[in-house]
């Protein structure tokens, strides 16, 4: 068996469509967040989801700290909202100025109003992913604050909107 190169692996696991998220948490009153495509549903019962932050990612020690986060699902419209929260070293104050947010009734993490969809959770577990750290929170709150809109989507290192045509 030969070494699978970083590039191709790459360039074959991104021809999977994913949606777009925003997890947040608040640490010492301040706000927190990252752009993950990495997520996942995991189970009904238990309600559980997952997502993976990159180690090295300032995010990760923070919501590890915190154990209470929000994952809220972009709409078509929230490209500019995903890059902006995927910049490497963006400045940590004001993270979400701009961004028209609320806290989470059950968490007090920052839900985005224009999201689709809205998960308040608490950390059930935290598993080695390589680079990455797969943690696992099992769903304590829900919202749609924008249940009619459309999904922002990854797809072969771009972002995407569904085409009804």
């Amino acid at each position: 068996m030969t070494p699978v190169d970083d590039a191709d692996y790459r360039r074959v696991a991104g021809r999977f469509a994913s949606g777009i998220m925003v997890v947040t948490t608040t640490l010492d009153g301040a706000d927190h967040a990252m752009t993950v495509t990495a997520f996942c549903s995991v189970s009904l019962q238990p309600q559980r989801v997952l997502f993976c932050a990159e180690k090295i990612a300032r995010f990760h020690d923070t919501v590890l700290r915190t154990g209470t986060w929000a994952v809220s699902v972009l709409d078509e419209d929230g490209e500019k909202t995903a890059r902006w929260l995927a910049t490497r070293g963006r400045p940590l104050d004001g993270q979400l100025a701009g961004i028209e947010h609320f806290p989470g009734p059950v968490t007090g993490a920052p839900v985005l109003a224009g999201a689709l969809g809205a998960l308040e959770c608490r950390t059930t577990a935290v598993h080695d992913g390589g680079d990455h750290s797969i943690v696992v929170g099992e769903v304590i709150g829900v919202a749609e604050p924008n249940p009619g809109g459309r999904p922002l989507i990854h797809y072969s290192g771009r972002y995407r909107t569904l085409d009804d045509s």
